[in-house]
């Protein structure tokens, strides 16, 4: 995610009540590194989803998890944009 997109997001979600669920989402490479390295970032309590694409070469990665603030959101993507073969949506 851009630094643009993630200064829009927080303005956004400035607007929230914290904690509150948030849903994260990607598109990941269909590996198994990059999937272990997408679900690490997440708690064992969270729910994520993945859908493979049609020729199965991608991976669409839904994950709802309690956030207790903006900043957190924020740290989460910048760590999914250190993985190679992620794009935030």
């Amino acid at each position: 995610m851009h630094k643009q997109n993630l200064e829009s997001l927080k303005v956004h979600l400035l607007k929230q009540t914290w904690p509150n669920v948030y849903l994260y989402k990607f598109i990941i490479s269909n590996n198994n590194s990059t999937l272990a390295l997408i679900n690490a970032l997440f708690h064992e309590g969270s729910d994520i989803r993945f859908k493979p694409s049609a020729k199965g070469n991608f991976m669409s990665v839904s994950a709802s998890e309690v956030a207790f603030s903006v900043d957190e959101i924020i740290e989460k993507y910048l760590k999914a944009a250190e993985i190679p073969g992620v794009i935030a949506l």
